[in-house]
């Protein structure tokens, strides 16, 4: 998901005074962020059943999260912009009641046409969702916490995910369409509680804020604007999180169509080993993340873990049975989960300055870049053949792992 907004706020100083952390609030925050993550993930294990419960096209289950994406990508900095107009919290309200009611709109669509339509309308506030939850957690840290509030926010969104899987898998056991009401309400009612309790993180300025124009929210401009903050590192290090995010949204979407249509695993089983990962997640996050991110060379560590997911996808590719294909997928998404923190952290640390908000969601929007065309991909790949989305996200993790080594050969040693 893209998770960042693409512009500063109007005045550095003023935000500076007004974002000062409260005591509790960044707490009561992430915990209410973990449950409306975990059900933004309910409906992931029945949609296989789902589409092939209606009999559609294999295809489908790429190409709908692809017209998602595509539209979150788009709504992002539109909504990053109107953070600084209404605050993050009122951003959050907005967003999830409208992906709740995208997701009612999941529910009920029965063509192909209706899927991509639903999928949209929900990426058009997916995307104001995550961008909020980036823009509260800077705007609510401290010059010294930042890095360490924006690795925490990385590890909530995976851990959760994978707890989200695991309800939505046992609730759809009971009836596949389940998880996608009870995700409708959850995201809702979250949405209600965000607002409720989190602090107004608006920047306080002298002077009024300038009228919102919709030139100001063009993705593609906005992407532009970074160009001349960007430094020889951080370009490798947007084409290793852009690769990464290909070859793990190509692998990951099929992952769980490959459990329900190749081992004939239900959503029940497709949950609890989404659940075992979440728990190794929090494990490797709270154990080789931390280790990592306190040492002096952080991207060579970096190209490490990429090269470990890349040597997991070629056992993914090479067995056929289920036990040895779970366990080689659980070495993956363990070092998949920990990459991702240590990559946002090191784009805050060598983006911070002046465009540090532009740096940020540039650097997501590569992520979203990779939602896109790796679900897209993933559908028609594997209706030429199953294996075939492994092999892509096995040659996009080792460019990933290139990447990361040019960018620790890059980098500076005092950043």
């Amino acid at each position: 998901m893209v998770q960042a907004a693409f512009d500063a706020p109007p005045s550095g100083t003023g935000r500076d005074q007004a974002m000062k952390k409260s005591p509790g609030r960044l707490g009561y925050f992430f915990t209410v962020m973990f449950v409306f993550n975990m059900a933004a993930n309910f409906v992931h294990p029945v949609t296989p059943a789902i589409i092939l419960d209606q009999g559609l096209n294999d295809y489908m289950f790429g190409l709908a999260l692809a017209a998602m994406m595509a539209f979150n990508f788009l709504f992002s900095p539109f909504w990053g912009k109107l953070v600084g107009y209404l605050s993050s919290k009122a951003v959050l309200l907005i967003c999830g009641i409208g992906y709740a009611v995208g997701q009612v709109f999941f529910g009920l669509a029965q063509t192909e046409t209706q899927f991509l339509l639903a999928r949209m309308f929900a990426g058009i506030f997916i995307g104001g969702c995550y961008t909020a939850f980036l823009t509260y957690t800077v705007n609510c840290s401290g010059q010294e916490s930042q890095g360490r509030n924006l690795a925490i926010n990385a590890v909530v969104n995976s851990v959760s995910a994978s707890f989200g899987y695991f309800v939505g898998g046992m609730v759809g056991e009971i009836n596949i369409y389940y998880p996608v009401w009870l995700q409708a309400a959850t995201l809702a009612s979250m949405a209600l509680l965000l607002f409720l309790g989190c602090r107004d993180d608006r920047p306080r300025t002298a002077s009024p804020l300038p009228r919102l124009r919709l030139r100001d929210c063009d993705p593609f401009g906005a992407i532009a604007q970074c160009g001349k903050y960007l430094s020889r590192t951080l370009v490798f290090l947007f084409a290793a999180y852009g690769l990464g995010n290909l070859g793990y949204i190509a692998f990951e979407q099929c992952f769980n169509f490959y459990l329900r249509d190749q081992f004939l695993l239900t959503s029940g089983y497709n949950g609890i080993i989404k659940a075992a990962l979440g728990i190794i997640s929090i494990i490797s996050n709270a154990t080789l993340c931390m280790w990592i991110l306190r040492q002096k060379r952080v991207s060579a560590y970096i190209a490490g873990v990429m090269g470990v997911c890349t040597a997991a996808m070629l056992g993914v590719i090479a067995f056929e049975s289920v036990v040895p294909f779970v366990v080689v997928n659980v070495l993956f998404f363990a070092f998949y989960f920990v990459s991702v923190p240590l990559m946002q952290n090191r784009a805050a640390v060598l983006g911070a300055g002046e465009g540090s908000n532009l740096v940020m969601g540039a650097f997501n929007a590569m992520k979203s870049f990779g939602s896109i065309f790796g679900s897209a991909l993933a559908g028609f790949l594997y209706e030429w053949t199953p294996k075939m989305p492994f092999v892509f996200g096995c040659a996009a993790f080792a460019l990933a792992a290139l990447m990361a080594v040019l960018m620790a050969r890059s980098e500076k040693p005092q950043a």
